[in-house]
């Protein structure tokens, strides 16, 4: 018989240094509620805990029902919680800003005589740019080390991927660069008439750079301290969406947490008098749910029943609790 192995309970009771949870997977799953629920249950341990989402189209304000866009918010009624919607918007101000001063510098070494908003332009057009922003503001929350937990509510997976995945391909490329810089400083220097040394603030940056991802890669990649779960439905779609995605994050060594079945429908409220349409997609939910137990054997941490109404507010969160923690 098919079955929890070992519960989110029981999986992060073995884990008593989790800091930095992740919950992701396709679009419309419940990644947020799942989110909100950890961060609730963290709090209830006494820990200081921080939901934060990662996500370009936020969902927490709505499902807290309150303001907790921009900055760091008390979340009403639930002690030693907060949350932030982080401002998209502000961020990538801020990374234009930084971008073109970098420009600046590098214009500068290279004697190039231009302005430097053309290519700010250019480099802020790329399409991974506001993933790129957000990695930034994600990784220097969790570097302010403010918290005892960190809950994070990702966008749907592809995009979870691409900005968890960040800092080992950040690290490649500022490994490149900083071989390209030392050379072209080197044949600056050489043909120098002068010994004397000049400041390099770009090289200076990469360095840092380097140093920042690194730590990044470190935290992402440590399995006492980061965990990302996937939510899922009993359907076909979700369910492939995991399956094509979790050995890319074996793959990036960043740590999977488990899987979270969500809106399954109860079947002691099904009777044969119930609708057919109700026992059909019991019996649909029934054929996905033999195929996530073959699946994920061993990996799916909870089973969270299908609610006649719409979880929001903390107290449905708290609600919610002994489903997602039984």
């Amino acid at each position: 018989m098919a079955g929890i192995e070992k519960s989110m309970a029981q999986y992060l009771r073995e884990h008593p240094k989790m800091k930095f949870v992740f919950f992701g997977g396709k679009g419309g799953v419940g990644k947020t509620v799942m989110a909100g629920v950890t961060a609730v249950w963290f709090a209830q341990q006494g820990r200081r805990t921080i939901l934060a989402s990662t996500n370009p189209v936020h969902s927490l304000s709505g499902l807290l029902a309150q303001n907790v866009f921009g900055q760091p918010t008390v979340v009403n009624g639930v002690p030693n919680l907060w949350a932030y919607e982080i401002d998209t918007k502000d961020t990538i101000e801020r990374s234009k800003q930084d971008i073109k001063q970098k420009i600046q510098w590098f214009l500068k070494f290279a004697e190039i005589s231009t302005q430097a908003d053309a290519f700010v332009e250019s480099a802020t057009m790329n399409p991974a740019f506001e993933e790129s922003a957000m990695f930034e503001n994600m990784v220097e929350l969790m570097f302010k080390d403010e918290y005892d937990v960190y809950v994070f509510d990702t966008a749907p997976t592809a995009n979870a991927r691409r900005l968890l995945g960040m800092s080992k391909v950040y690290s490649l490329w500022v490994n490149k660069m900083l071989k390209s810089r030392e050379e072209a400083r080197s044949l600056r220097e050489l043909l120098s008439f002068t010994k004397k040394k000049e400041a390099d603030p770009l090289m200076d940056y990469l360095v840092s750079f380097r140093d920042r991802m690194g730590r990044a890669q470190k935290l992402l990649t440590d399995n006492q301290l980061t965990a990302f779960f996937f939510v899922t439905l009993p359907e076909a779609l979700p369910i492939a969406v995991i399956k094509r995605f979790i050995n890319w994050f074996h793959d990036f060594g960043i740590p999977v947490g488990g899987v979270v079945v969500n809106m399954v429908i109860q079947k002691n409220q099904v009777h044969a008098d119930s609708p057919e349409f109700v026992r059909n997609r019991v019996a649909m939910q029934d054929a996905y749910m033999t195929q996530i137990w073959n699946d994920f054997d061993g990996n799916v941490r909870a089973i969270l029943p299908l609610l006649d109404n719409e979880i929001r507010g903390t107290q449905a969160l708290k609600d919610f609790v002994k489903h997602a923690f039984a």
